[in-house]
Order: structure tokens, then C-alpha cells, then sequence
């Protein structure tokens, strides 16, 4: 009864603490991404306010607004056009990736906090531009990346702070991937831009390979990796004749490795990441499912996690909470604009090196 009791009150807590304040009003700037369902049709916590859309393509916005039951009057044309209307306190980007610079250009000069769907840009040059604008104007530039939300990934960065559990980290392999975006079905307007080379930046090595660049950087704190190592090929260029679909990247580390493996070729859909230790290993296997084995055990032990607490759920309640004062991101967070500058540093480098064929240092 205790239990249930403190449940409960939990849950009333978090109700109070989001309705007591004013949700923050939220601009979303592209619809070309599809992962824009997920702040189109998420659940109304009151946390945050849709006050404007900016999509050129009349019939996409059409198709997606009508989907979830939105009006066509959020709609605006331009970014200019949505901002001498309404005045929203932060923007999500769901636009191509090439398009980010644009959007922190408009608006970390009015003051506007910028969330973008991963990665944070299409290059160094890019994100370099873009972390000048962030820190002149004062402005929050997070990247959202779905691996932040699994409890399994944050518990095995919890386990990893205590050298007991699994000893000192030698060994990260990150797998992330699908059958292919025309395979699984992705809308026309998304994948007309995540097979350009110019507005993706590249193909699986983008999509996917910066998931594993962001978690390896998140569990090496900020570390750099001494060098990267990379093979992209096209296994379909029959359906990908521009980019490459199939990444494998190898990032060193002094007494560390991390293996990135990347793909639209997979049977199925995965996002999982498997860390070993010099005395055991620990498994993230999905969202809540953490497999581990340690040194004494003669098997595998299988833990199902709880989802993360709010605001730790979702990309919107964080980005609000950031926006409100209510978390602060230190540089090595998962969303952080330094872990994110690693990112694209990587993956510059891992394009680099398929292209060289060799080994690139980074500087």
C-alpha cells in the first residue's frame, strides 16, 4: 500500500510541477524529417505549445497536420513569415540536416533555443558556425538523438562510473540500422534528401553512424578519439547510386575501442550497444532490456528497466525543462552542443578515411 501510494504521489507531483508553469511555446521548422511525428502526435503533458510550423510544401504539411488533427493555420511558409507573427521561446528542426545552419541563423540572433533531429550538421564548417552563433547569442543548441531516451544506455553509463561492476573500459560496439529508408517505406519528401549526399552529408554513415559517435562520446565523457577509421560501401546502388549504405567505423582511444556499425542492410531494425569491461560486459539490448555478466557468473543476467523519469522521457519535456531553467546540460550530456561538435568531427572523419583509405588522426 506504501508502494502504491508513493506512486501515485509521484505521479501527481510531476502533474502539479508541469501544470504550474506556463508551457514553452515551440515553433517546428521542416516536416521533411519524419521523426516529426513524434512532436506532431505526442501526447499533450502541458509542458510545451506548438504555436507555428514552417513547411513550404503545402500538400506535406496537409498530409501530416491532417494525420494528427492539427489546424493549417499553424502553418507559415518561411521562417520569416512565422516570426513576424509569433514569438516562440525555442524551434525544433526537422528539416534536412544540411538546413540546421539556416535555422540556428534565424534564430539565435532573436534569442530562440534550437533543438535539432540528429546529427547537430552536415559538416565541421557547419556545426563550427553554428556553435559560434549558439554561444554569441546565448542560445541552447541541443541534438536529439532516440538512444537518449533508453534507460538501458543510461544505466550502463551509471554501472561504468563504478570500476567494480565490469573494470575499466576496453571495447564499445554501437549497432544501428534497418533494411534500408526505401525499404521500410519513408515518405518521398525524406528520402529525397537523406540519399543526397549534399543535404545529408552521406548515406548509412550519417543516419546511423552518428548514433554510436554520440554514445561513444557520451561513455568516454567528452574524450576525442585519437584517430578514425572507416569502410563505407554501397551494397544497393541500384537504390542508393549516391550514397553509401553499409558503415563500419573503428574510433581509438588510449586504453579504449570503439567499433560503430551502421546500415540500411539489416534484416531488421536495431539500436543496441554492447560494452566490455576487463571483468564483464554489459548489454544494452533495447529501451529498458540490460543484459550483463560479470567476472564469477556462469551466466547472463537479464534486467528490465523502467522507462526514464520525466523530464528524462522524451526530447520535448527535456527541451522544455532546459528552456525553463529546470536542468542544466553539462558539455559531456548526450544532447550537449560539445558532445555534438565530437560528433561531426567524427563522422567528417570517418568520410575522410573511406575516401583516403586510411587511417585519419584527428587534429
Amino acid at each position: 500500500m506504501k508502494t502504491l501510494f508513493r506512486i501515485l504521489f509521484g505521479i501527481f507531483a510531476t502533474v502539479h510541477s508541469v501544470s504550474a508553469q506556463s508551457p514553452v511555446k515551440i515553433a517546428v521548422v521542416g516536416l521533411t524529417h519524419s521523426h516529426v511525428h513524434w512532436i506532431l502526435g505526442r501526447e499533450d503533458k502541458g509542458d510545451v505549445e506548438i504555436v507555428g510550423i514552417v513547411e513550404s510544401n503545402d500538400d506535406l504539411a496537409r498530409r501530416f497536420l491532417g494525420r494528427h488533427g492539427l489546424p493549417m493555420d499553424l502553418v507559415y511558409p518561411t521562417m520569416e513569415a512565422l516570426f513576424s507573427k509569433v514569438r516562440p521561446e525555442a524551434v525544433t528542426a526537422f528539416g534536412s540536416i544540411y538546413e540546421h545552419l539556416e535555422v540556428v541563423q534565424a534564430c539565435a540572433p532573436r534569442g530562440i533555443h534550437v533543438m535539432v533531429e540528429k546529427p547537430l550538421a552536415v559538416s565541421s564548417a557547419h556545426a563550427r558556425e553554428m556553435a559560434e552563433l549558439a554561444r554569441k547569442h546565448g542560445i541552447h543548441l541541443l541534438t536529439n538523438y532516440e538512444t537518449t531516451w533508453y534507460a538501458s544506455n543510461h544505466e550502463v553509463k551509471k554501472q561504468l562510473s563504478d570500476p567494480a561492476v565490469i573494470g575499466p573500459l576496453r571495447r564499445v560496439v554501437i549497432n544501428d540500422g534497418h533494411e534500408g529508408p526505401m525499404e521500410i517505406g519513408v515518405n518521398k519528401e525524406f528520402l529525397d534528401w537523406l540519399t543526397d549526399p549534399v543535404l545529408n552529408g552521406g548515406g548509412a554513415v550519417i543516419d546511423f553512424g552518428c548514433y554510436g559517435a554520440n554514445l561513444m562520446t557520451w561513455l568516454m565523457d567528452g574524450q576525442r578519439p585519437i584517430s578514425v577509421t572507416a569502410e563505407l560501401k554501397q551494397i544497393k546502388p541500384d537504390i542508393y547510386p549516391k550514397v553509401d549504405d553499409e558503415a563500419t567505423i573503428l574510433l581509438e582511444y588510449p586504453k579504449a575501442q570503439g567499433v560503430i556499425q551502421a546500415s540500411w542492410n539489416w534484416p531488421f531494425s536495431r539500436k543496441d550497444m554492447e560494452v566490455y569491461g576487463k571483468t564483464g560486459y554489459l548489454l544494452a539490448k533495447n529501451t529498458t532490456q540490460l543484459v550483463s555478466r560479470m567476472a564469477g557468473e556462469r551466466s547472463e543476467s537479464v534486467r528490465n528497466l523502467p522507462q526514464r523519469p520525466y523530464p528524462y522521457d522524451d526530447p520535448f519535456s527535456y527541451l522544455a525543462a532546459v528552456v525553463r531553467g529546470k536542468v542544466v546540460v553539462k558539455p559531456t550530456d548526450l544532447s550537449s552542443l560539445e558532445n555534438n561538435l565530437v560528433v561531426v568531427e567524427i563522422l567528417d572523419a570517418a568520410k575522410e578515411s573511406a575516401a583516403k583509405g586510411q587511417r585519419i588522426y584527428l587534429k
